[in-house]
């Protein structure tokens, strides 16, 4: 145990700063909204992290880096203390780049010291939270692609974080097709609320696992493509009012939104920026980068609807998926005609139609730890699934993701379901 843990812990910290190698240092400070942040800080914050809830009650010599950094990187934890406003994150100079990295390189050599430490009195406390810590910064290591992504497309120049040349499958789609499952009492969740396995992690919103009834339903096999999100929008399908949510119609208006976030449309040719920049619009890929409210709005214009996140995860444990992809592909792969049960995982994470709540029996930890989940079960919608930049060991069922419906940045897709 003590092995594997710190090789994780280290394999997890390289890996960080190798997807920032690409960057630039202007790069590290974008922030393109209040919503996303730069990826200087989320190099520090993951290593506050450490520093905070391992180190300080942990670690009996431990010399704190910079007092300042307590506000500075704390993201929402009240009970730790005041934070940074999160929408002026982008003008912190200072610390510099070099500084955030040196920090790191503090807290890895602490951090290697406390966990060589197997008979220290917290030990299997230091365990669960080390876990959860790198767990947390694989999070985070989405969340950098995410968020780049966003900020760079705001430069006209459309530049690419991958200069390298896409290696994406041409394969022609297979048409939509339905599986029907019978519903019934089903298992939901994980576990009685033990998060902290080593090879079994979850988090706390996972938990506990509990029966849910499921009436009789139809999936579909795959995700929404562009062509078919291509053909709602060649349809009218931003201009009908009856196909929306009131919020999402509002929203709608306001930003006067015609088409997902990342497509430009230049001399009648549809465009997507990814990573790579500005390519062609891949008909084939699963659409990506909509709202709940544009999701909705598809499901109900193909009259359908939005799986609820217990069909999805019903769906997800009575069926077998091969696929793997690489959490660097940095595009969201076509769609393989050969398998029934299609891009379940590793794609795009799968807008449900249910709301972010707690599951009967849901305790959160107490303290700071107890803020990582519960205090946003509210206003918020569940996803399921992973996308192409979720760390792998992410890319289980019970996993539930969770954004305000309004929000497109992330790597947000489309599947449907029918009563």
């Amino acid at each position: 145990m003590p092995d594997d843990l710190y090789a994780f812990y280290s394999q997890t910290r390289r890996y960080f700063e190798q997807i920032c190698a690409p960057l630039t240092v202007e790069d590290y400070n974008l922030q393109g909204m209040p919503e996303t942040s730069p990826a200087k800080w989320h190099l520090a914050h993951t290593t506050w992290f450490f520093e905070t809830f391992l180190l300080k009650p942990f670690s009996s010599n431990y010399t704190q880096w910079n007092k300042h950094f307590e506000v500075l990187f704390n993201s929402y934890y009240n009970a730790v203390g005041p934070q940074f406003p999160r929408a002026q994150r982008g003008i912190l100079s200072r610390p510099s780049v070099d500084e955030v990295y040196a920090y790191r390189r503090h807290v890895d050599e602490q951090m290697s010291a406390l966990l060589s430490k197997t008979s220290h009195k917290n030990r299997p406390q230091i365990i669960e939270r080390t876990l959860l810590g790198i767990h947390h910064e694989q999070q985070h290591q989405e969340l950098f692609f995410t968020d780049l992504k966003y900020c760079l497309f705001q430069n006209p120049m459309y530049p690419a974080y991958d200069i390298t040349t896409p290696q994406s499958k041409k394969i022609e789609t297979s048409p939509l097709s339905w599986s029907h499952f019978e519903g019934g009492l089903m298992e939901i969740g994980q576990g009685d609320g033990n998060t902290q396995k080593f090879e079994q992690f979850c988090y706390d919103n996972e938990t506990p696992s509990h029966k849910v009834w499921l009436e009789p339903f139809s999936f579909s096999d795959r995700l929404i493509t562009n062509s078919e999100y291509l053909t709602f929008i060649e349809d009218g399908g931003y201009h009908k009012p009856e196909l929306w949510l009131a919020d999402g119609w509002s929203t709608v208006q306001a930003l006067h939104l015609n088409a997902p976030l990342y497509w430009k449309k230049i001399n009648s040719q549809w465009y997507e920026f990814s990573h790579f920049g500005l390519l062609p619009l891949n008909l084939n890929q699963p659409v990506t980068h909509v709202s709940a409210y544009e999701a909705d709005a598809y499901a109900r214009w193909a009259k359908a609807r939005l799986p609820t996140e217990f069909e999805w995860e019903c769906v997800a444990t009575h069926t077998s998926s091969s696929e793997h992809v690489s959490s660097l592909n940095l595009l969201p792969p076509s769609a393989d005609p050969s398998q029934r049960m299609q891009q379940l995982h590793n794609h795009v994470w799968q807008w449900t139609s249910s709301a972010y709540q707690s599951y009967p029996g849901f305790k959160a930890a107490e303290g700071a730890i107890g803020e990582y989940n519960g205090k946003f079960m509210c206003n918020q919608v569940v996803l399921r699934g992973s996308s192409c930049v979720t760390s792998p060991n992410h890319s289980r069922n019970s996993y539930r993701n969770f954004f305000y419906p309004k929000d497109r940045w992330q790597f947000s897709g489309i599947r449907l379901a029918k009563s």
